[in-house]
């Protein structure tokens, strides 16, 4: 229901965009995208007992910040339509919440699958109408998708040895590879990059060249632990060359 509420308003907001946005701000919202996903990811993990004291910490931690940012973003935020569009994806986050409190089940695991979905869906329309008045703020959006890709492949992988074995959870994590895929190879090809932040998408590059074969091998599975610690690692590394792309468009 709130997905589709979301959908109803979003061409309005996404043409309605005047006011022009800090790189911070968008960069903020684009964090929310991420969270959207690494919440779920270790609500499967902690259902499933593995890295259950990291995942607990990691979720009550994610909780508390996506809800602290929702408050940021709503005080910054100007446009009408926009805060609107951030007061659904509350609605979500409240019915998520309520669930990832909850005793593990597989049916509250696909109702939580459903909700990431939905806040995902609501964040990324979010970062979308404060980017469109500034083509420069493009790139923090690209690659502060790759934040979010990387938590969404752990997300789909652990809950498909939950036992959430449809084609979607098949599909959506091997499209999730590939657009990581894709966006790697955008970033590195960008002329704007600085050398640190090609130094950084090298190292980026070189995980994900050993680790790829793991995300998509999810059917044979047996792997949640590396694959938590890779994508961990890859949000870690990412999250630091977005920030010096915010920097870089600083300067400029």
């Amino acid at each position: 229901m709130i997905t589709k509420i979301i959908k109803a308003i979003t061409i309005g907001t996404l043409c309605i965009s005047s006011f022009l946005y800090s790189d911070n701000i968008i960069d903020m919202a684009g964090k929310q995208r991420m969270l959207s996903q690494k919440m779920a990811k270790d609500y499967f993990y902690i259902g499933n007992k593995i890295n259950r004291s990291k995942s607990t910490k990691e979720l009550k931690n994610s909780l508390i910040t996506f809800k602290e940012t929702q408050k940021k973003l709503n005080l910054e935020i100007k446009d009408d339509e926009i805060k609107n569009l951030i007061s659904f994806v509350d609605m979500s986050l409240n019915e998520f919440e309520n669930i990832s409190k909850d005793k593990y089940s597989l049916d509250n695991g696909i109702i939580l699958l459903d909700l990431s979905e939905s806040l995902l869906e609501g964040s990324d329309y979010v970062v979308k109408a404060l980017t469109k008045s500034k083509a420069s703020n493009n790139i923090i959006d690209i690659a502060g998708k790759q934040r979010m890709l990387s938590q969404r492949i752990a997300k789909y992988y652990i809950a498909y040895q939950s036992g959430i074995k449809d084609d979607n959870t098949l599909s959506q994590m091997k499209e999730s590879v590939d657009e990581f895929n894709k966006i790697l190879k955008e970033l590195m090809a960008n002329k704007t990059n600085t050398s640190q932040i090609n130094k950084d998408l090298a190292n980026v590059n070189t995980m994900w060249k050993i680790v790829e074969k793991f995300y998509l091998n999810i059917e044979k599975g047996g792997l949640p632990k590396i694959v938590y610690s890779t994508t961990s690692d890859i949000t870690t590394q990412m999250n630091n060359i977005v920030g010096l792309y915010v920097k870089s468009l600083e300067v400029k």
